[in-house]
């Protein structure tokens, strides 16, 4: 047993318990984190990768969650510049988009107009994107405009039939770097972030719990943070052995990756007639990626995975806008993850809140937080409010301060981008201009400690393809708990995308052979 009593032990390795270890390490209390695989190995890197508000939740009324996602989106957005960037929404109108019938918006106006039947007017869509815009006070991005499709670029790839769309911003961001910065952050200030550290159980011993775990011993903690994910009831039932009436809806979103489907940097937002929405969105440079799906998932046992039927749903639909007929074959990948919503008892899950909600737990002895929900937009001010429930606990506990105070790499100015390619390119001329941008959008102003002084690209070590280097694979083993080659292929970075199996097993025998 390790002799140190921890003030916090963390259970899990996503967004929501690498950003609460580094708000909680920030404000001086002592964090253990154990995650039972790679950070990020679950729903934390299958999103569709936006900070975005929500522009449908407001149909739901969730007036609270869109108006703090949109305060979030600039706020984050400073904070990392170099793994979040804003981006141009393009929403084509047509007369036939429809409301999902489930929504208190369709109901309210099934009953006041019935004779929209279902129908989203343009007045509404207009309504909903000037609340968009005014909500969250908006400062960098721009506000929404007015877009002639049969005249601009952004109409060129759609069916003639789209003549108006409305452009409006929200941003992009790397999911599961996000998630690797925070849990950097939090080592830096003093957290013990362990990877592949499975808890098999967790129990009250007095005013502590003991938390028993595979490979790294047992640990005592004044207070356990359950930041289970989808195993969120597993923990709280199987690990803690605690009785509990909450309960959480698993939610499947599946996305598919093609070649790029159209030139301009802008993404599109479908609506079906359906009720339903996806997103189709400029990714890695040379791909499109099209989501998400909603469906109920079965069981957190079972891992997520695009079916046929959620694969040609979303074909189906993208073929609704594009001229460029779409099939199976040209889907290069496919990702999907399972998001743990709160169990409000919606009819559908379209319908379930996408709202965080912290419940904590004492039964007389040392306290547990539960952390049910989220999305990653508001992953920053989840992790303040879960503060505010540590802090009953630890009554000398400082104020908030992660606000506008950047994460590894992000200490440039957000009108920076084009000043520090500059600087990269100038000193390494030897890189390309894709690889300048794949670098400078992965590490920012790290960039020039992961290649370091490197006068050639011979000086960045052996080179595995899609311009991998030893270079980059050693920082990321030292710096980013890399140690398969899964880890940086599909979550430090995407580069699975663009090699073969030799080149992938070469990088598993680098990774292995160094870390002997």
């Amino acid at each position: 047993m390790s002799d140190k009593t921890y003030d916090l032990f963390i259970i899990g390795g996503g967004i929501n318990g690498c950003g609460i270890a580094r708000d909680a390490a920030g404000r001086g209390l002592s964090v253990a984190l154990a995650e039972m695989n790679d950070l990020a190995s679950a729903t934390s890197s299958a999103s569709t990768k936006l900070f975005h508000g929500g522009l449908r939740y407001l149909e739901y009324f969730e007036f609270r969650l869109v108006k703090e996602a949109l305060e979030e989106r600039e706020t984050l957005l400073r904070a990392m510049p170099h793994i979040s960037w804003p981006m141009r929404f393009v929403l084509p109108y047509h007369k036939d988009m429809r409301f999902d019938s489930t929504t208190p918006t369709s109901k309210l106006l099934t009953t006041v107009m019935p004779w929209m039947k279902g129908r989203r007017p343009a007045w509404l869509i207009r309504l909903g994107l000037f609340l968009y815009d005014n909500l969250g006070g908006r400062k960098i991005l721009p506000a929404t405009s007015t877009v002639d499709l049969t005249t601009a670029p952004e109409g060129g790839p759609i069916e003639d039939r789209f003549a108006k769309a409305y452009e409006y911003s929200d941003c992009w961001v790397q999911d599961s770097r996000l998630v690797v910065l925070n849990a950097r952050d939090a080592e830096t200030r003093g957290a013990k972030i362990m990877t592949r550290t499975k808890v098999t159980s967790a129990r009250r011993v007095g005013d502590l719990w003991e938390v028993t775990t595979e490979g790294q011993g047992t640990f005592r903690a004044k207070m356990l943070v359950n930041a289970g994910g989808p195993w969120v009831m597993d923990v709280i039932q199987g690990i803690a052995g605690i009785n509990s009436s909450e309960n959480v809806r698993l939610v499947r979103g599946s996305h598919i990756v093609t070649k790029r489907l159209y030139d301009h940097d802008k993404c599109y937002f479908f609506q079906g007639t359906d009720g339903r929405i996806i997103f189709a969105i400029p990714y890695e440079q040379d791909y499109t990626l099209i989501g998400t799906t909603d469906a109920d998932h079965s069981s957190f046992d079972e891992k997520p995975a695009c079916s046929d039927e959620e694969r040609d749903y979303l074909i189906d639909f993208a073929n609704g806008y594009f001229k460029q007929e779409l099939t199976a074959e040209d889907v290069v990948w496919t990702y999907s993850g399972v998001r743990p919503l709160y169990n409000d008892g919606a009819s559908s899950a379209t319908a379930a809140t996408r709202d965080y909600v912290l419940r904590v737990n004492r039964d007389g002895g040392a306290p547990i937080l539960n952390v049910f929900g989220g999305k990653i937009t508001t992953y920053r001010r989840l992790a303040e409010s879960a503060m505010e429930e540590i802090g009953a606990f630890f009554p000398e506990l400082p104020g908030k301060w992660t606000t506008g105070v950047p994460l590894a790499g992000g200490d440039f100015a957000t009108d920076g981008v084009e000043a520090l390619t500059a600087q990269i390119s100038e000193r390494y001329p030897f890189l390309d201009a894709k690889e300048v941008q794949r670098l400078l959008r992965t590490y920012g102003t790290e960039v020039f400690d992961v290649l370091a002084g490197a006068q050639s690209r011979s000086d960045l070590g052996e080179d595995f393809g899609a311009g991998i280097t030893a270079a980059e694979l050693d920082w990321a083993k030292d710096k980013e708990w890399v140690t398969t080659a899964e880890d940086f292929l599909w979550r430090r970075t995407k580069l699975g995308l663009r090699l073969n199996a030799d080149q992938v097993a070469r990088i598993g025998a680098y990774l292995e052979t160094s870390a002997q």
